[in-house]
């Protein structure tokens, strides 16, 4: 779950560093964020790859699937499911079929990966960098520095690419202080796909009491 609370949870805020901003990035950045939060729904599927300071693939890339209904979200990563309902948020590890339920706190950005599409916002300087290719999309490529204690992050610099047609993130690619890079790409987007409710509520069904652990107040 490092990896993902590292990257999914940069957050969605106000711009409170707009006086600092790159304005160019900036308008993009704003067009993004209106058209994102205008979809009903999202699904998603992201690969995460992480790279060494040699450009070897660390490890096998995952694939994570996304779904995203307002403030209720679904996350499928290897081993791992997280539902949330907008009020309670349960964590399956499915090696040890242990599950975890908390309180949803949606200004935790840890717990919170509906933010996976917004990564520009609280505590970030962004500047445009130039027009790039991620396959045969082609993007804007945006720099974004930690505007907030930078020493204690482990990445010095996310880079975001956006697809100039579509107004959607495509790729992030977090570059570490230690030489290696992590990168997510959005290898699908589908928006505004019907999604029952029941999807975001974790069926407890078949747990024994030893296998739930509720770390609700």
């Amino acid at each position: 779950m490092k990896k993902l609370v590292v990257f999914l949870f940069i957050g969605i805020c106000a711009m409170g560093f707009a006086q600092e901003q790159d304005p160019k990035a900036k308008a993009i950045f704003d067009e993004v964020s209106k058209i994102t939060k205008a979809y009903r729904t999202i699904t998603a599927e992201v690969v995460f790859s992480v790279f060494t300071k040699d450009k070897k693939a660390a490890d096998k890339p995952q694939n994570w699937k996304v779904q995203v209904k307002g403030q209720k979200f679904k996350l499928e990563i290897p081993g791992t499911i997280v539902v949330c309902d907008g009020k309670t948020l349960w964590n399956y590890n499915k090696d040890a079929k242990e599950v975890t339920i908390k309180n949803f706190d949606d200004s935790n950005n840890e717990q919170n990966p509906s933010k996976i599409f917004t990564m520009y916002e609280s505590g970030y300087k962004y500047k445009y960098d130039k027009e790039q290719k991620v396959g045969v999309v082609l993007c804007h490529a945006i720099d974004l520095y930690p505007a907030v204690s930078p020493e204690k992050k482990k990445f010095h610099t996310i880079k975001i690419f956006i697809d100039k047609a579509k107004k959607q993130v495509v790729q992030v690619r977090m570059m570490m202080k230690d030489g290696g890079t992590q990168e997510y790409l959005v290898k699908t987007m589908k928006p505004n796909i019907e999604i029952a409710d029941n999807l975001f509520v974790f069926d407890l069904k078949g747990f024994k009491a030893d296998q739930i652990n509720d770390e609700r107040d």
